[in-house]
């Protein structure tokens, strides 16, 4: 057989199930100033040395964050011609999507990109 064909192994659940934590931690946003950016950072400082996949997970989660937050402040600047309320709620909506379905690829081990995402952690 060669390393094409070999196939990859499967996260087991609980690095799944960590994995998916740090995109929801994002979440953690609505309830606490920059809670967004905060959430996945711990998560994924705790957790990074469990599995690659944890840390390729947590990075991504936070990067996406960041990208998110930037476009965000971008968007409460241009409240003043107007533009920003629409991107708000384009980004907030944007955001949203993208998480749940970056928590749901994690649980099921399958590792996610997000798309329109800066990547400064690396």
């Amino acid at each position: 057989m060669s390393d094409s064909q070999t196939p990859i192994p499967q996260p087991s659940a609980e690095i799944r199930q960590w994995a998916m934590f740090c995109h929801l931690a994002a979440f953690l946003g609505l309830v606490l100033p920059f809670g967004n950016l905060i959430g996945p950072l711990i998560l994924w400082q705790m957790k990074k040395e469990t599995d690659p996949f944890i840390d390729a997970q947590g990075k991504e989660a936070l990067n996406f964050q960041i990208t998110a937050s930037l476009a965000i402040a971008v968007s409460i600047m241009l409240i003043v011609v107007i533009i920003g309320f629409p991107l708000l709620l384009l980004i907030g909506i944007g955001a949203t999507v993208l998480t749940i379905i970056a928590a749901i690829k994690a649980n099921d081990g399958l590792s996610y990109r997000y798309p329109f995402c800066w990547r400064p952690v690396k």
